[in-house]
């Protein structure tokens, strides 16, 4: 085959990938409607989110989880056969086709025990080690919280007024994004659909129209949603022929959240507050890893210090695809995870004198 005709073949079988994996958006299928938020607080938070197995298996997904997987096991196999079992861009293309494999098994599993094993396998464990000796990421957390607290509580760091409506975010991040990303094309736009107060598309950042904003929140938000997670994702839509480079399958995600994450600190736009936020996330997970329920988590995060909204927020991304006394989503651990591994490699490669490679 020539060096044209591969070409064209990866191109394809790329297409091919992109369009299989459009209709899978794990958040929406894992994510808690804002009823089971308005119970929880009704009943004082004295009783479990009701969430049930049944909760999830009503839920339209927009497509079939096990045709689409056996979609990509076709794929994968033309993949190997077209291309070649040892050619790189085959070796990429079928690892992403395994893990989206994965997701959809993990889709499947919502609200099963099965559902926190592929949540494990896809984005990792609290109590897994990045090298022989080191700490675990929940070992790591609480080594971080400590000197945290110690910054959040000094008046050096005042607490900043979220005083900018989601309207007037859309405006200003609308604005900026143009100057910072000229070309892109970035769109912000309102939503009443997501748990989060913000999360990016390909070529989009949806806003909570519900949450005010900080202005240093909106700065946080133009450089980790904008720069990396839309401005990364353009990147890929760019690429020639792998043009599954645009879409992210997990292990991404860790690269994708770590570099967001260092992006923040080495802007000075990230806080002690924002990064408390982070840590708290994987002592949720690591407590639900380690058999806590629901309002058990709930009630850690209250006597932390937090809110009650910010505890339910935080607790509710810690279950969601489970069930409330089930195992946890393991997917909050990627934005430290993410962070170690990518500081290291900047770290190293400096070190080496591998500029190049950054």
């Amino acid at each position: 085959m020539t060096q044209k005709k591969l070409l064209q073949q990866v191109r394809k079988l790329s297409d091919r990938m992109v369009e299989l994996q459009a209709p899978i958006r794990v958040l929406d299928a894992v994510n808690w409607d804002k009823q089971i938020r308005q119970r929880f607080f009704q009943d004082k938070g004295q009783r479990l989110p009701d969430i049930t197995l049944e909760s999830y298996q009503k839920r339209d997904l927009g497509f079939d989880p096990q045709a689409l997987r056996y979609a990509f096991s076709a794929l994968e196999q033309e993949i190997s056969r077209t291309i070649g079992q040892l050619n790189p861009m085959a070796r990429l293309m079928r690892r992403m086709c395994t893990e989206y494999r994965q997701v959809l098994r993990m889709v499947e599993s919502r609200g099963k025990p099965d559902f926190n094993h592929y949540s494990v396998e896809l984005y990792g464990h609290p109590h897994d080690v990045f090298h022989a000796g080191d700490p675990t990421l929940a070992q790591l957390a609480i080594m971080l919280e400590e000197p945290l607290v110690q910054l959040t509580d000094h008046e050096v760091f005042p607490e900043e007024s979220k005083d900018i409506s989601a309207e007037e975010a859309v405006s200003y991040l609308d604005r900026v994004l143009s100057q910072s990303m000229p070309g892109l094309n970035a769109r912000v736009i309102l939503s009443d659909g997501i748990v989060s107060d913000a999360a990016a598309g390909s070529d989009y950042i949806k806003l909570n129209k519900d949450v005010m904003f900080s202005q240093r929140e909106l700065d946080l938000l133009e450089a980790h949603e904008g720069w990396i997670h839309v401005g990364t994702t353009q990147n890929g839509l760019a690429q020639p022929y792998l043009t599954c480079l645009a879409k992210g399958t997990p292990s991404s995600t860790v690269t994708q959240e770590g570099l967001a994450v260092l992006t923040e600190i080495i802007t000075l736009r990230s806080t002690p507050k924002r990064l408390s936020k982070l840590v708290n996330r994987i002592r949720a997970v690591t407590l639900a890893s380690d058999g806590a329920d629901f309002i058990e988590v709930y009630r850690y995060l209250l006597d932390k210090g937090l809110s009650e909204d910010d505890s339910y927020t935080i607790a509710s991304r810690t279950f969601r695809g489970s069930l409330p006394d089930g195992l946890p989503f393991t997917k909050d651990l990627a934005y430290i995870k993410g962070f170690v591994l990518t500081y290291n490699f900047f770290r190293v490669a400096v070190q080496k004198g591998r500029i190049d490679l950054l």
